[in-house]
């Protein structure tokens, strides 16, 4: 993936990850050192930048003739640490819902951290780089101009983040629409067996029932002497025998919409407000359902 670098942004409120990001440079103790960096990326030294796999590799015009190559890394996460991110993400619809379009939920750094990882380095000395400058020193000036370009990439793409860890845009997408497939699969699965185990044993009680009924009515043809059936079409459909009450079970559902969606994209004031509506309609609409159900 190819970017041609844009010039730094005028400062605004960013989003979490890009602050993160600013607030890991600035703990760098060789302030100088990045400052001259940043210098060099608002002149627009930075002539290219692009991803390979999780690797940013950069050309940056120095004092030489030729411009300077350098390439910038951090430690990617393994398949397994990425199938346990992909589980996470796949158990709560709503961020499901925002990944696939397109969106980062600001909270996302949780699910990093609840399966002990961190999406970003914890200092800058966890971030590995090279140049081709003579300069012996790292991060050069070279490297930190990347430094902070890397800040507007991530404001203009969040998903940059996740790359630098192993995983494409494209990639966790597509895990997570898999996992959403096999959900719904097993789903049908699971539905399918219970109506036929349902069917299978309400048929197993009805062909009893119906042996004797047929008992019965044998016993009542051989004493009146007729061989003729007695039952009325308008009674085919009835049921006379009592239901096994395991086929029949009415309960409440074990968890709602609204612990499914999860917490909603909004400020916390209005998401308060707004849950504690949606669960006293929730409740006064399951009570009226099991109510009707059991009528």
């Amino acid at each position: 993936m190819t970017y041609s670098a844009p010039q730094p942004t005028a400062p605004t409120e960013d989003t979490w990850w890009v602050q993160q990001w600013v607030d890991l440079l600035n703990s760098y103790r060789f302030k100088k050192r990045l400052e001259r960096g940043r210098n060099y990326a608002r002149q627009g030294h930075i002539l290219s930048l692009e991803f390979k796999n999780s690797k940013v590799h950069s050309k940056v015009q120095g004092t030489a003739a030729e411009p300077y190559q350098l390439s910038i890394w951090i430690e990617s996460f393994t398949d397994e640490d990425w199938s346990y991110v992909i589980n996470t993400l796949s158990e709560k619809a709503l961020y499901s819902a925002q990944l696939l379009a397109g969106e980062m939920p600001d909270d996302i750094e949780r699910v990093f951290t609840s399966n002990g990882l961190s999406l970003f380095p914890f200092t800058l000395a966890d971030v590995n780089s090279k140049c081709s400058c003579p300069d012996p020193k790292n991060p050069c000036k070279h490297i930190a101009a990347v430094y902070y370009q890397l800040g507007d990439f991530f404001r203009e793409d969040p998903f940059v983040l996740f790359q630098l860890r192993g995983r494409t845009k494209e990639q966790i997408l597509e895990a997570l629409r898999q996992h959403r497939q096999q959900a719904m699969n097993q789903a049908d699965i699971t539905v399918e067996t219970n109506v036929e185990e349902t069917r299978k044993s309400a048929k197993a009680k009805s062909t009893k029932g119906k042996s004797a009924a047929e008992t019965k009515q044998k016993k009542t043809n051989l004493l009146t002497g007729s061989n003729q059936p007695t039952f009325q079409i308008k009674n085919f459909w009835r049921y006379d025998e009592s239901l096994d009450p395991s086929l029949v079970v009415i309960t409440p559902s074990e968890q709602t919409v609204l612990e499914v969606i999860g917490d909603m994209p909004l400020a916390a004031t209005e998401a308060q407000a707004i849950s504690a509506h949606f669960k006293a309609l929730y409740q006064a609409v399951a009570q009226q359902a099991m109510m009707t159900a059991l009528s």
